[in-house]
């Protein structure tokens, strides 16, 4: 089944919320960002930008009728600066004006009167003076201590991984008007509706029940919008409920990539140790997680960063241990990932460098100490259905490692101007949030006379394709032609206390709640039918639209079943809520079973440098991946080839950098680079792993949002491996993203700079 949004988004007629028509009298929204990354906030001159043309009013925190406070996991974020401004673009006032472009010519008018304060932008520097978020956290297993003196090798070293900008399509956004009895409507590019409820509700002093939050769908979000989209959206509410008019709040984009928070940078120090027969027998990590000036949700990313520590890889004795350290940049945030990527970088970077001094390629390290079953996780829980070795074997035979290994090799030594690497990178991710309470999900279902069908959910279309899997698992249910089935907007309304679409766990958590409601209706209906037709209820079924008994048609169908379904009364509505079984986890103790199960799969790599420019290609990516069962294969795969394009731009391409005063440099599509269609490898081929898949996946389908993001390490180290390849003692620092700068710097660091390319060539030959 393809994408049902596609043929709209194609034609320009999906719609998304700058699209929806606006009230007469709205006003628009622009925010104030603080100039400074650090300091007290001593005043604001306003007087010049509320004379300027169409400005209605100008809002601060003394304005807020509530609580001045959005932070989710830590209460310490404000919505409105009050005495103290934490990073630059953070917001100090809302300007409010007839039109946008008003709106934006007056906040250049506004002047804040800041006392500068010191500015930590290191996590090294934020953890050494006692700047945490939360206290550190340790996961352990076995007993690394003892364990090092049984090592025959010993590795340690430092990988540094840089943060990621979202840069989806739609810009942050919300517009909001007020409701009879003092309420507030908002619409929100938002992936949590029921988390900017909360907080909005939390700012003007209201129940939750008065403030309704709608979505239809957004134009990407990749966790940018899980708890970041709180703050336009209660920005947009406070204005419509303190004027009484609708106010629309749209960022620009050089706003959004200023003010919002990206994927977390990290430093991280290893300390590996492995057997003779290279074995991994002892690891201990540290991870130091660059936060942002609050905590947003840099606390369960810091969780799951411990959780994805030792990737795919059983390794008996671990200690990993990790700091989410507060500086004074803009909060930073869920990213497609969510802190396992970060993770598996460190321990795939102390794999690269074991098997640099040891003389062996890294896939020999990595094919040996795959998990299995029966293994523990040093969370806890213990390894079932693994598909590790299952899907690297795959990979092995139908691409051939050892083969595609002596092809690079062979062109390595024709090439002295051009090298290539290969790296293989499997992968291992829970799915579930960590969090075990959020891991639950309602669905409201309605049976029209007509035999049409209405589903709410609380997930999240943001292109993905959600919204498409819904329908399906509706469709299959109820036996019906997914043409009968409609997708309502997502609204706290109609479906409460959602969680958000993040985590892989939306199709799971929502369609599994579909399925529950579906399933009774149509039991509900088949029981009606055993009555009115007079016939025995164990043998009916729905297929096709048509009631069958034992297989055969009976004297109705679909629309004739719900028609007369009704007349007798038999209630074609149904709610039904879904809790993932099974799932718990102590915090205390650092152990438990967080996850409903694993995703697994192996790709491999291959980029060629050019070692004249330090230019580089992806080639070639292949990849066995673990769908499970998969339902909606094209949906599914053009997951795995987005997550992976994603993946390969924060480890190649996308650097974000910031100066010493906390201002964002790379703040423009000109100075921050993104993987576009050029960018795709020529050769993508993506194999379905043949599995059960698992009874807690809908449909025994697996999650395949987040898991191919990591297949993109494995460019980062088939770069790395082209460049040894033309420097072969050389041992690049682990800095990602690895940026053509850095290839060429590496290429030629430490040793004289030959008279032309050709000499350098010549040099190669015969230089270790």
């Amino acid at each position: 089944m393809h994408n049902l949004d596609a043929a709209g988004h194609v034609r320009g007629e999906s719609q998304y919320l700058d699209d929806i028509p606006v009230q007469r009298g709205t006003l628009h929204a622009v925010v104030f960002g603080s100039p400074l990354a650090h300091g007290r906030l001593r005043g604001l001159n306003l007087e010049a930008a509320r004379r300027a043309p169409g400005v209605v009013r100008i809002l601060t925190a003394q304005d807020i009728p509530g609580e001045n406070q959005i932070g989710g996991i830590v209460p310490d974020e404000e919505l409105l600066a009050g005495s103290h401004v934490h990073f630059q673009g953070m917001p100090v006032a809302l300007v409010l004006a007839e039109t946008e472009p008003q709106a934006r010519a007056a906040v250049r008018l506004i002047e804040a009167d800041i006392e500068p304060l010191p500015v930590i932008t290191d996590p090294r520097v934020a953890q050494a003076q006692g700047e945490l978020i939360v206290p550190p956290r340790t996961f352990r297993l076995g007993d690394p201590a003892t364990a090092w003196a049984d090592c025959a090798h010993v590795i340690e070293g430092t990988a540094e991984s840089g943060g990621q900008e979202h840069l989806y399509i739609e810009t942050q956004g919300a517009y909001a008007y007020p409701t009879d009895g003092g309420g507030v409507r908002l619409h929100s590019s938002t992936q949590g509706p029921t988390a900017v409820q909360r907080h909005t509700a939390r700012v003007l002093g209201l129940g939750m029940h008065k403030v309704e939050v709608d979505v239809t769908r957004l134009g990407g979000g990749f966790g940018g919008k899980e708890d970041q989209a709180t703050t336009w959206g209660a920005l947009a509410a406070l204005a419509a409920f303190v004027l009484k008019k609708p106010v629309k709040l749209v960022l620009s984009r050089h706003d959004d990539l200023r003010m919002t928070g990206k994927r977390h940078p990290y430093s991280s120090d290893f300390k590996l140790g492995l057997s003779a027969d290279l074995r991994l027998l002892a690891y201990e990590v540290t991870f130091y997680q660059n936060a942002g000036a609050a905590a947003d949700l840099s606390p369960a990313v810091l969780e799951r960063t411990l959780f994805h520590a030792c990737n795919t890889y059983f390794i008996p004795n671990v200690r990993a241990t990790a700091y989410s350290c507060r500086t004074h940049l803009p909060p930073n945030t869920a990213f497609r990932g969510f802190g396992g990527p970060q993770g598996m970088f460190v321990i795939e970077s102390a794999i690269a460098q074991a098997a640099e001094q040891l003389g062996v390629p890294a896939w020999e390290i990595q094919r040996r100490n795959l998990l299995q079953d029966g293994q523990v996780f040093p969370y806890g829980q213990r390894v079932e259905d693994c598909n590790a070795e299952l899907s690297w074997r795959a990979a092995d035979e139908k691409f051939g490692l050892e083969r595609w290994q002596a092809e690079v090799d062979a062109f390595n030594e024709e090439h002295p101007d051009r090298k290539r690497g290969l790296a293989v990178m499997p992968i291992c991710f829970g799915i579930s949030f960590t969090k075990t309470a959020m891991n639950q999900a309602r669905a409201l279902v309605h049976i029209y006379t007509d035999g049409s069908v209405g589903v709410s959910t609380g997930a999240v279309e943001m292109g993905q394709g959600v919204n498409t899997k819904m329908i399906q698992v509706a469709a299959r249910t109820l036996g019906i032609s997914p043409g009968r089935v409609r997708l309502e907007t997502t609204n706290t309304t109609r479906v409460a206390n959602t969680s958000p679409s993040a985590a892989s766990a939306t199709a799971d958590l929502n369609g599994k709640a579909v399925e529950m409601a579906c399933r009774e209706l149509r039991t509900r209906l088949l029981r009606h039918a055993a009555e009115d037709l007079k016939m025995n209820y164990e043998g009916l079924e729905i297929r096709d639209e048509q009631v069958l008994a034992a297989g055969k048609p009976a004297e109705t169908d679909w629309e004739k079943l719900v028609s007369t379904a009704y007349w007798k009364r038999v209630s074609l509505s149904e709610q039904a809520h879904y809790a993932t079984p099974d799932l718990w986890f102590d915090a205390g103790q650092e152990k438990g079973h967080p996850f409903a199960y694993h995703v697994y799969g192996t790709a491999l790599v291959q980029a060629t440098v050019d070692a004249v420019r330090g230019t580089y290609d992806i080639d070639a990516v292949r990849v066995v991946h673990d769908f499970g069962q998969s339902f909606t294969p094209g949906i599914d795969r053009g997951q795995i080839e987005g997550g992976l394009v994603q993946g390969l731009g924060w480890m190649t391409m996308e650097e974000l950098i910031y100066n010493p005063d906390g201002r964002l440099l790379s703040n423009a599509l000109s100075t921050y680079k993104v993987p576009d269609l050029y960018s795709v490898p020529p050769v993508l081929d993506v194999e379905f792993l043949e599995t059960p898949g698992h009874p807690n996946a809908i449909l025994r389908a697996k999650a395949v949002g987040e898991p191919p993001l990591m297949y993109g390490l494995g460019g980062y180290f088939a770069i790395r491996n082209a460049v040894r390849a033309f420097r072969p003692g050389l041992r690049p620092a682990f800095s990602a993203p690895i940026t053509p700068e850095k290839v060429l710097l590496n290429l030629y660091a430490a040793r004289p700079q030959p008279a032309s390319p050709a000499a350098a060539f010549s040099a190669t030959s015969t230089s270790a």
